[in-house]
């Protein structure tokens, strides 16, 4: 694969890179860059998980080598568990990810405790506190806190240990949604203080929930990786989904984000009087006909429940056999 479609298939379907030029420096002067993801163990693995898995999918077919933190420390601070309650979901959640497409013997997943109470990270965190103001600090954690309007000292230390995980991580290039872009320009401008190399950093896309509103758990208004065929073609049913509208529409994320990535041609199945089934071979042929009401949104939600229960079928079963082993909730 050559340059130019490496970088084309690492900046698919991203928000932004900062920068891509830096990014074609790293492809072009490194065989085997590093990029990460991390995530705080959750009980609840849903679509905006496996948007940044999709993401990490590319990044390994482009060459790179993956590792996944598993934030152990990150999720304590934050006010998510006790330890041993945090690292059983941190293994439900490494298996979660592996179900969902990552190869285990291709993906390096790091718990954060093996590396974070050492002496020379800590020393780190404290060097790193001292050059970062308390309102940057804040200003970086408010998209990730459970506390926002009074957080806890811990996690102002939040922030600093993220942009601290890049250095000890020896990561090239760091991957998050648009709310990690803070903390990530927090790594960016405070790392090379140290004497840290500064990170490529790739942002994607923030999925709505599946009634057009920010997706929270408490609505309920996502997909689960664990829910059944019948579950996620009913949430769709009821979906948000107007006619003809492509901005703000959950549904046309879904066809965009999980379904065209992995599957090469997507089947709408139609009803004669219908005119029949249509075949897709890109997205852009499919939001051309939504946005011109060729295409009817009941039959997009039945094609996305079709090809998101394709996906979900292995992770079911996989997560299923784990869980029978294990008490990970």
């Amino acid at each position: 694969m050559d340059i130019d479609s490496r970088v084309a298939l690492v900046t698919r379907n991203a928000v932004e890179i900062v920068t891509e030029d830096e990014l074609r420096t790293l492809l072009e002067t490194n065989e085997k860059p590093r990029a990460y993801v991390g995530y705080e163990p959750s009980g609840e693995i849903h679509l905006g998980h496996l948007m940044t898995v999709n993401k990490l999918i590319d990044l390994q077919n482009a060459g790179f080598d993956v590792v996944v933190l598993l934030a152990d420390v990150h999720a304590y601070l934050n006010e998510k568990g006790d330890f041993e309650e945090i690292e059983r979901i941190a293994e439900y959640n490494k298996q979660a990810f592996i179900a969902l497409g990552l190869e285990e013997n291709k993906t390096e997943f790091v718990l954060g405790s093996s590396y974070q109470l050492s002496r020379d990270y800590v020393l780190d965190v404290l060097k790193m506190a001292r050059i970062t103001t308390l309102n940057r600090a804040r200003r970086s954690m408010d998209e990730v806190s459970r506390r926002k309007e009074d957080p806890m000292v811990s996690q102002m230390v939040y922030p600093l240990m993220q942009a601290l995980d890049i250095a000890h991580l020896k990561i090239d290039l760091a991957v998050g949604g648009m709310d990690q872009r803070k903390i990530h320009m927090l790594a960016r401008e405070n790392l090379p203080r140290l004497g840290y190399l500064s990170p490529v950093c790739l942002h994607t896309p923030i999925l709505l929930g599946l009634d057009g509103q920010k997706m929270s758990s408490s609505k309920g208004n996502y997909i689960s990786v664990r829910d059944s065929e019948e579950e996620v073609e009913k949430k769709l049913r009821k979906a948000y989904c107007p006619a003809g509208q492509v901005e703000d529409n959950p549904i046309i994320q879904i066809m965009q984000y999980h379904i065209f990535p992995r599957f090469e041609k997507v089947v709408v199945e139609r009803d004669e009087k219908y005119g029949g089934d249509i075949e897709y071979n890109s997205f852009d042929e499919l939001v051309s006909d939504f946005a011109s009401k060729k295409l009817h949104p009941a039959d997009l939600k039945k094609a996305a429940a079709k090809y998101l229960n394709k996906l979900l079928e292995a992770s079911r079963r996989k997560l299923a056999e784990f869980q029978a082993g294990c008490s990970c909730e």
